[in-house]
């Protein structure tokens, strides 16, 4: 009988084995894909915010009980988001169109000084308290045209021109009040911006119907498709016969004329008119539109998300005034948010780009 070495097992699978391999690596990469493009698309962002918002509210019922699920305390969120939420919807407009504005908050205390100055209420109260919403609204687009026509003529960059309108319209608000705080003596207009309609505060359906202007500006509109293509690429938009410059000075008017509007909701709220109003809101604006899904390098951005993400900001605001913890550490978080939601954001749009 002769000795017979026994051959050695295959070392390589057979190939059917090969293709279950294959199959479910593809199968994997297929849901993989999926995943990032429903994170990618506006529901499946706008879902996570909400999600977010949820766990923040969560937190507050937990840690302040019934003094943050009282009816009141949910309107008083409303009412408090209502201005910034005005000025966050137009601001919008501007990131998704490749823009930036660090003015917001100077154009909105100049808006305020000039509606509350005594010859404005002379007029209001001769004729209607509108005339202070319109001079309101107009100091609001004079100070956006002119932020657009340095921006898209002047070719300034977006950064430089609006911080020379932070500058220029904060002096000018301080000018013109001789830096002392405009009692509004016009008891319509202060009656009714802070009255109630349905239950429903006034404030709070200004910016609910900014809000649907806003959404169907953006997406059923010509303006809004022309908006995201001069954003995602304006060599490519100006190719395609979009007038591009006349279009960002457009962008930087409607964003004025939010200002405008949260103006007269923060001077009737406040019943005054200073040029410190709106300190720092340029930063609650960007940081709000950041958190909703808003790209800061243009091209797409979602006004339900814009929303969100302001009572995302004004919800935790809230909770930790009730918790007594102090500005600075609100200033903290608030910082963290805008970093973890820029950082998701890359990875998302990486992801995303990877996955095609």
């Amino acid at each position: 009988m002769s000795d017979q070495t026994p051959s050695a097992p295959p070392t390589t699978p057979p190939a059917d084995e090969h293709r279950r391999i294959e199959a479910a690596a593809a199968a994997e990469g297929e849901t993989q894909s999926g995943f990032v493009r429903f994170m990618s698309s506006p529901f499946g962002r706008n879902l996570g915010l909400v999600i977010a918002l949820l766990v923040l509210c969560a937190v507050g019922v937990a840690t302040a009980g019934d003094r943050f699920a009282s009816t009141d305390n949910m309107l008083t969120i409303l009412r408090l988001a209502s201005s910034i939420g005005v000025v966050a919807i137009g601001m919008t407009f501007v990131i998704i169109g490749g823009g930036i504005d660090l003015s917001v908050g100077a154009i909105v205390a100049l808006s305020s000084v000039w509606a509350t100055t005594l010859a404005t209420q002379t007029m209001a109260e001769d004729t209607h308290w509108l005339i202070m919403v319109f001079v309101a609204c107009a100091v609001g687009v004079g100070c956006g045209l002119v932020n657009g026509i340095l921006i898209a003529y002047g070719r300034m960059a977006p950064f430089i021109a609006t911080l020379a309108m932070f500058a220029a319209a904060r002096g000018l608000a301080e000018i013109i009040s001789e830096k002392r705080t405009q009692i509004i003596d016009v008891r319509g207009l202060v009656d009714f911006i802070n009255g109630d309609f349905l239950g429903v505060p006034v404030l709070v359906w200004i910016f609910a119907v900014v809000s649907a202007i806003g959404w169907v500006l953006l997406n059923r509109t010509t303006f809004g498709r022309r908006t995201i293509a001069v954003g995602g690429n304006a060599t490519a938009a100006r190719l395609a016969g979009i007038a591009v410059k006349r279009h960002t000075v457009l962008l930087y008017v409607v964003l004025g004329l939010a200002c405008g509007i949260a103006a007269i909701m923060l001077a009737a709220r406040t019943t005054t008119g200073s040029a410190t109003h709106g300190q720092l809101w340029e930063l609650d604006a960007i940081a709000a539109v950041v958190i909703g899904g808003t790209l800061l390098t243009g091209g797409r951005g979602t006004i339900v998300g814009t929303v969100i993400g302001v009572l995302i900001f004004n919800t935790l605001t809230n909770v930790f005034t009730l918790n007594n913890l102090d500005s600075s550490t609100q200033a903290v978080a608030k910082g963290a948010i805008i970093v973890i939601a820029v950082f998701l954001q890359q990875r998302v749009a990486v992801r995303g780009s990877d996955s095609t």
